[in-house]
């Protein structure tokens, strides 16, 4: 597998600040344009159904103006089924996804819902996109993924980044290089994310089997001090200077 690392920048929360006003500003097709100038080799957008950030028009507008991979984030159900094959991303990831969640607390079970996966799982295959499950560092995980066909794995770094003590992070982390170490000899490719910020990026970003990182809210708060560019150029020299 490619050692190469690269960063999906997710611009959901460019969304999230138009929406608490309203109108078109700002615009999260520029926030991804001026992502891909600072080193981002792609974009993550998360349509959750009660469009809380980003939008329909979002994705048409992205898939319309920007030329690196779409990572589409997404529940497994129908409508945004239907949404995938419609617009055709180069990705899309499988997540778990509660109306009354904040955020995305934890991975998805891939053992548990095998069942209400497998479709989507193969039409969206069928369909030419890269399918990716959203997971924990678990290695059953890991398997049932392989099991239902997905390509792709991304790993939950939540844990690890929210851990409270030097050794429960250093345990955390020993999680996230087993199952990156796993995905790799069961001929899955290996992303990371959640959570990720300057101070636990680089652990992560040193792992050889783990081949793209997804980060957004955290660059996305950064750019209000630093700007947009500032921020992920700081963040992709410090995952390049992990990797080294």
């Amino acid at each position: 597998m490619s050692r190469t690392l690269r960063l999906g920048v997710n611009i959901d929360h460019v969304a999230t600040v138009r929406n608490a006003r309203g109108g078109t500003n700002p615009d999260p097709l520029r926030a991804a344009m001026l992502a891909i100038e600072a080193g981002a080799d792609g974009i993550t957008a998360h349509l959750r159904e009660d469009r809380r950030h980003i939008t329909d028009r979002d994705i048409e507008k992205l898939m319309a103006g920007i030329d690196r991979p779409l990572n589409f984030e997404m529940a497994a159900t129908d409508e945004m089924l239907a949404i995938a094959l419609r617009h055709k991303p180069h990705a899309a990831c499988l997540v778990p996804e509660k109306r009354t969640e904040v955020t995305t607390e934890g991975g998805l079970d891939a053992i548990g819902n095998a069942g209400s996966l497998a479709r989507p799982i193969g039409e969206l295959g069928a369909a030419g996109i890269r399918v990716s499950l959203f997971i924990d560092p678990e290695p059953a995980q890991l398997d049932a993924a392989k099991a239902l066909g997905a390509p792709v794995v991304e790993l939950h770094t939540g844990a690890y980044c929210d851990a409270e003590t030097p050794e429960t992070r250093a345990h955390e982390l020993e999680r996230i290089v087993r199952a990156a170490a796993h995905a790799e000899a069961i001929g899955l490719e290996c992303h990371a994310g959640h959570g990720l910020s300057y101070a636990t990026v680089g652990p992560v970003a040193a792992i050889p089997t783990i081949v793209e990182l997804n980060i957004g809210h955290f660059l996305i708060g950064e750019a209000i001090f630093v700007g947009l560019t500032n921020a992920i150029a700081r963040m992709r020299a410090a995952m390049n200077a992990a990797r080294r």
